[in-house]
């Protein structure tokens, strides 16, 4: 029943970026530009306001149904990094997350939206120990509400290729920081240098239907197999190698820290929120 999507090609007309306030929204405002002649930059916080006439920031509620069909309104692709970045009670991950994803993806389909880029998370695939490798194709095990929420999203993300030909690469981003904060980071640092070409490559790269990608740079001891998501031709070029003496001379954990134990860390922990 999915139509095929159109190809595009740098630059689109506009992009829409969701998110844009936030810790990776304010890295990739600039970063994005490249990629459409206008980048509609879209938060329910406060933003910086357009510098040119090459971006529009719109305010808007990702829980509110009807501000969504108007931001998506005239966009030609998402990057949908919007919705509560943290664990937080079931109830806040609802709004923004759940019932935001649901919103880009029906406003997308009623605006002919082909391709959308949807920032999922490591934490999917939290509950997994550190020792395993993981490829694209396994069982999720989220960590937390944020997690169910990210899962719900690939969910989200399969349905509306399979029965409207949207297509969506969903990226597992793991830690992208300036430079990883501790250990466990070390395995799943993201440079925001990679970050950015693995948006080009997903914006771009025709045929992905819906991909799952892992968003690690090329670190000595990551996690992730990418085999899977090999239509993107994303060759990471940064590592955390250059940090290890620096993360090393901090104290080491527990062995019975959740951070030394499984691949979402201290979100395995977190909660209830009672």
């Amino acid at each position: 029943m999915s139509q095929t999507a159109p190809t595009l090609s740098a630059p689109v007309e506009r992009l829409l970026l969701t998110g844009a306030a936030g810790g990776l929204g304010k890295v990739l405002r600039d970063r994005l530009k490249p990629f459409a002649k206008v980048v509609r930059l879209s938060d329910i916080a406060d933003m910086a306001p357009a510098r040119d006439a090459s971006e529009e920031v719109v305010v808007c509620n990702l829980a509110d149904k009807g501000a969504v069909d108007a931001l998506v309104a005239g966009c030609d692709a998402i990057v949908h990094l919007g919705g509560v970045s943290v664990e937080r009670p079931f109830e806040e991950i609802l709004e923004g997350n759940i019932k935001g994803i649901f919103h880009i993806y029906e406003a997308a389909r009623r605006h002919g939206v082909g391709r959308v880029v949807f920032a999922s998370s490591n934490h999917v695939i939290g509950f997994y120990k550190q020792d395993e490798k993981l490829d694209n194709t396994v069982a999720r095990r989220p960590d937390g509400y944020y997690g169910l929420s990210k899962s719900f999203g690939e969910d989200m993300a399969q349905f509306y290729f399979d029965r409207y030909g949207i297509e969506t690469v969903s990226i597992r981003i793991g830690s992208s920081f300036p430079e990883p904060a501790n250990r466990r980071m070390m395995s799943t640092w993201l440079s925001y240098r990679d970050l950015t070409t693995l948006i080009e490559k997903s914006l771009f790269t025709p045929g992905v239907k819906h991909t799952v990608v892992y968003g690690a740079s090329a670190n000595r001891d990551v996690w992730w197999d990418n085999a899977g998501a090999a239509v993107l031709g994303f060759v990471p070029q940064d590592s955390s190698e250059v940090f290890r003496d620096k993360v090393e001379a901090q104290p080491p954990v527990a062995p019975t820290d959740p951070n030394a134990i499984y691949q979402g860390g201290a979100f395995t922990a977190q909660g209830p929120f009672e």
